[in-house]
């Protein structure tokens, strides 16, 4: 075989192996790039709330006739409080400089109020003192009241994107009007729920920060039943907004996305090197065709 054949060949290979390169190198370079963008979640271990915090109204043995009532107490300060009644989540809310406050109903009879604090990785700390009232509700008669509840006492979404949040409504008669009170300022959403049951209820914040929602069930015979809980715009917040997570708390998961990076870095290099690998194949060629023409050789021989 002539020299020109293998140098032909050597050109061959140099371009077979750039090419390689720049196809399966390219796409790594791709998918690290894209993976690096995305970031990694985890959660640091950490003692859960060791202060308890307690329920300073109402207090043991009040009776109610109207709801919903709101229950006050001390807490610690940006932890999420969340409420029960007869162990059936009641509210939540952000605790606010070292107190909170949440609107809630209540069972028909006797109920038994505990608050609980919870930390950013959804650990509990100890339960508040118990309280137990009583509601006399004039307003049914032997059927079963309406309630609602969720799955979620926090959830939260993007400023621009949609927050989409599970409703559990359970007695009273259909069909219920639904009103929901985002806590942004602005105009409360309405709708009808034909039957008891799970749906969503829908919302877009236009900026970030901590908001308590209020949602108001009304069946068929005027019974109201309510729910507070907590909304979050994820995001930088401004001044005088509390601390923002971007995972959803169950009444009892993370937010996040993929950007695309473009990788112009390594063009740089590889482009210059295949236009200096081509260069130097054709000056080699040149060197071989003079030193076969000097030598009185066919220049283009096999």
């Amino acid at each position: 075989m002539t020299n020109t054949a293998v140098g032909n060949k050597l050109k061959l290979l140099i371009t077979l192996t750039i090419g390689l390169f720049l196809v399966f190198g390219g796409r790594a370079l791709a998918a690290t790039s894209q993976s690096d963008s995305v970031g990694l979640t985890g959660k640091i271990s950490s003692p859960p709330p060791t202060s308890a915090p307690s329920i300073t109204f109402p207090t043991n043995n009040q009776s109610f006739t109207e709801v919903p009532i709101t229950i006050t107490g001390i807490c610690t300060t940006d932890l999420l409080v969340k409420v029960f009644k007869n162990n059936v989540f009641a509210g939540s809310t952000t605790c606010k400089n070292g107190s909170y406050s949440i609107q809630m109903d209540l069972f028909t009879g006797e109920n038994e109020l505990v608050a609980r604090v919870y930390d950013s990785l959804d650990q509990p700390g100890p339960d508040s003192n118990t309280v137990r009232v009583s509601f006399n509700d004039n307003k049914i008669g032997a059927g079963s009241r309406v309630t609602v509840t969720s799955n979620f006492a926090k959830r939260g979404a993007y400023p621009g994107e949609t927050l989409t949040w599970p409703i559990i409504v359970s007695g009273g008669s259909g069909p219920y009007a639904v009103s929901v009170d985002w806590g942004d300022g602005s105009e409360a959403d309405l709708s009808s729920q034909p039957f008891a049951g799970s749906f969503n209820i829908k919302h877009v914040y236009k900026s970030a920060g901590v908001y308590n929602i209020i949602v108001k069930v009304v069946d068929r015979d005027g019974v109201a039943a309510f729910l507070q809980i907590v909304g979050v715009g994820n995001g930088p917040l401004g001044q005088g907004q509390s601390g923002v997570s971007t995972g959803d708390t169950p009444a009892s998961q993370p937010v996040g996305g993929v950007r695309t990076k473009i990788v112009w870095q390594p063009s740089v290099v590889i482009i210059p090197f295949i236009l200096s690998t081509f260069w130097l194949g054709k000056k080699y060629e040149l060197h071989m065709l003079r030193k076969k023409i000097s030598r009185g050789e066919r220049p283009f021989a096999d």
